[in-house]
């Protein structure tokens, strides 16, 4: 049986990209040289079988995932992914398993130019905690409580369909077989946007990503800046292929599914020209959905009916 100093050593030693990494794997602790002028922002990130991944998933997927996720953190802050720790908690060593789980996290780690600098192993019930660390200029930084009355509201992309995959895997709804792949690659594989928060950061009040859904999550930017919104339904950005489904239950995955990844961030009315005109020049995908707006509470529809900012809650089992 491999040992806990093999096993780090054979699918956790990697060579590091940064210079800012002196003494990365294999010491007691990382020695580390943050760049002069620099703010570090940190996100950590807890992955527990059945609760934030269906037993099953492929290890693959579980190592890709539990970096995306933190990673996706960074660019809601407006920060270049630099650093990640690993503590990873195992029921017993699975070679097959930890060789397929360290690649999926390897090749993202790699993607974005981040390095494992350190960590710990253990055995029980898995688990996987990650804390990633980057760099962010001061005036560039990305908060909830900086939104302004008058922002527009976009996000990065499509809503929902991580939502669909996880229902279906669980036979809440019936997806044809291409769209179900299609969610399934969103459920397993979200793609962080760090290359768009590098142009939203330089436009944007406020940024927050979508991992709870987007009203709950779009209710912490509020709660925060102390504001209302309203969200235009019909500008939702929604796969093409849900369309075909029942478009109340396609909504809702949208609104208070989550698991999507994307930034959900706000454009003040004076930089919204500029911004549309870089993301025309950059190919990037963003989609305005709504405003903010002071004169009203909570989130309202065009239509002014009011939206319960109900979404992913690990302390209540009734949530969505």
């Amino acid at each position: 049986m491999s040992s806990e100093f093999t096993l780090i050593n054979d699918y956790f030693h990697w060579d590091t990209r940064h210079p800012s990494v002196l003494m990365g794997v294999g010491d007691d602790a990382a020695i580390l040289q943050p760049p002069e002028k620099k703010h570090l922002i940190v996100s950590s990130d807890t992955f527990i079988e059945g609760v934030h991944f269906p037993k099953g998933t492929a290890a693959h997927a579980i190592g890709h995932k539990a970096l995306a996720v933190n990673l996706s953190d960074l660019a809601a802050m407006g920060a270049d992914p630099a650093w990640f720790t690993l503590a990873l908690t195992l029921p017993e060593v699975d070679d097959t398993w930890l060789h397929d789980f360290s690649s999926g996290l390897k090749e993202l780690a790699n993607q974005f130019s981040i390095d494992l600098v350190g960590g710990d192993t253990t055995r029980g019930s898995l688990s996987i905690t990650i804390t990633a660390i980057g760099f962010a200029d001061e005036k560039q930084v990305l908060q909830r409580s900086t939104a302004v009355a008058g922002d527009s509201i976009y996000v990065t992309g499509e809503l929902g369909a991580a939502a669909a995959g996880l229902a279906h895997l669980q036979e809440r709804v019936q997806l044809d077989e291409r769209t179900a792949e299609q969610c399934q690659q969103q459920l397993d594989y979200p793609i962080p946007r760090n290359a768009e928060s590098v142009i939203i950061r330089k436009f944007a009040s406020s940024c927050i990503d979508i991992s709870d859904g987007f009203l709950a999550d779009l209710q912490h930017i509020l709660d925060a800046s102390e504001l209302g919104a309203v969200i235009q339904l019909q500008d939702l950005p929604i796969m093409k292929s849900l369309k075909s489904y029942d478009s109340t239950e396609i909504q809702n995955f949208a609104l208070r599914g989550g698991d999507d990844y994307e930034l959900l961030f706000t454009i003040p009315e004076t930089n919204v020209d500029a911004f549309e005109q870089a993301i025309q020049q950059s190919n990037m995908m963003c989609y305005c959905v709504g405003h903010i707006d002071a004169a009203i509470h909570g989130i309202q529809s065009d239509n002014q009916q009011v939206l319960s900012a109900t979404g992913y809650n690990h302390f209540n089992e009734n949530t969505s």
